[in-house]
């Protein structure tokens, strides 16, 4: 008898339940955060094109071979500007990519985390974060479920700046 594993065959979540996770962390963010993302776009996508795959450093090889990020944190770069700029005031976008969160987390439970944990580190180099200062937390199986966010809300930022995360989705407009 041949046995069908479920988790691979898994419906794909619909577009607005995706968006209404994503939202759903946005709007649980806390207040200290949410206040600072006024300048913050966040949208999602259906998956990242080859070109940013390799504008983030994949090889045609990695790419090939399905390597694929999550989530994206660009600086919007405005045009020329009579005055310097502050990074933190500056326009930013944040992109979540629906396929590959689905592809690799069939569990429906583990989705959500995944998706959340997504928008919290994209929304985390907002404020100054490298990758490699979240190094902890993607680790994490479930960051949230341990309050390790909260325990580490309180350590300072190797710049010097609190550690945080962002703002509101525009999910509709990016929809493919």
């Amino acid at each position: 008898m041949v046995e069908v594993n479920m988790a691979s065959h898994r419906t794909r979540m619909s577009w607005e339940e995706f968006c209404g996770i994503v939202e759903q962390v946005l709007n649980t963010l806390p207040e200290l955060i949410r206040r600072h993302l006024d300048n913050v776009v966040v949208d999602v996508e259906e998956k990242p094109s080859r070109e940013v795959l390799r504008a983030v450093g994949l090889s045609e090889e990695e790419i090939a071979a399905g390597e694929t990020i999550y989530g994206l944190f660009e600086p919007m770069f405005p045009g020329i500007w009579s005055e310097p700029l502050d990074f933190h005031s500056m326009p930013h976008r944040i992109v979540i990519y629906k396929q590959p969160l689905e592809r690799d987390f069939p569990d429906p439970k583990q989705l959500r985390t995944e998706i959340r944990k997504t928008v919290v580190h994209e929304l985390a180099h907002h404020f100054g974060w490298t990758d490699r200062d979240l190094e902890r937390f993607d680790n994490h199986p479930d960051p949230f479920r341990d309050n390790l966010l909260e325990s580490e809300a309180t350590q300072s930022h190797p710049s010097g700046s609190q550690r945080s995360e962002t703002g509101p989705s525009d999910c509709e407009s990016d929809r493919a």
